[in-house]
């Protein structure tokens, strides 16, 4: 392929994982341990990148200010459907990452604990109950596959357990005013949908 043609073999080999690993999970965040490498490799090569991913029907965004780069389908394919818990529980994770950073110096990474989210929940008064154990568990397990959060304690059944909330949330969740998140909950609250049906995420 000419387009890799100036890349040495082991560079050939980093575009090829990244490019599946973008296609699995979407972001990139620069302060994840794990991927600040395969970030700055896209920085480097985002010309060669966006080149390749175009042809797959792709988009890629670099927000550097951030420290995101997330792809997105130039064709609305491939998006992720979620479940009103999924959808709820992102939202008020927004909403928290909004609250927090105003609290904090640019720089510093944002932390929540799941006693956070269940109160906001609750104050909500989507359901007369917290979110139980089971659900909580798979919408962070999910979050935290596409990269938008990272679970910093494993005990899942400890409210004090703390959250991670990465800066590509802005980006999943495409909210300019964070009152428009507290209206779709709103509806949520008055029981438009029910349990079973989905809400489409604003990331692919």
């Amino acid at each position: 392929m000419e387009l890799l043609d100036k890349m040495l073999q082991r560079e050939k080999e980093n575009f090829r994982r990244i490019c599946n690993r973008l296609l699995s999970c979407c972001f990139l965040c620069k302060s994840n341990g794990a991927g600040k490498s395969d970030y700055y490799f896209v920085l480097k090569y985002k010309n060669e990148f966006k080149t390749y991913l175009e042809v797959l029907g792709y988009r890629l965004e670099i927000n550097e200010e951030l420290g995101v780069i997330q792809l997105t389908n130039a064709y609305n394919y491939n998006r992720l459907n979620l479940k009103l818990y999924e959808s709820v529980i992102l939202l008020i994770l927004r909403i928290l990452y909004d609250e927090k950073k105003r609290e904090l110096s640019v720089s510093d990474e944002v932390i929540v604990n799941l006693g956070d989210i269940q109160d906001k929940y609750l104050s909500l008064q989507i359901r007369e109950k917290m979110i139980d154990k089971t659900t909580m568990r798979n919408a962070l397990s999910l979050f935290r596959r596409f990269q938008l959060i990272e679970i910093l304690d494993r005990d899942l059944g400890n409210e004090e357990s703390r959250i991670l909330i990465y800066d590509s949330i802005l980006m999943a969740v495409r909210i300019d005013d964070i009152r428009k998140a507290y209206e779709k909950l709103e509806i949520y609250r008055k029981g438009k949908q029910t349990d079973e049906e989905t809400d489409e995420n604003e990331a692919d």
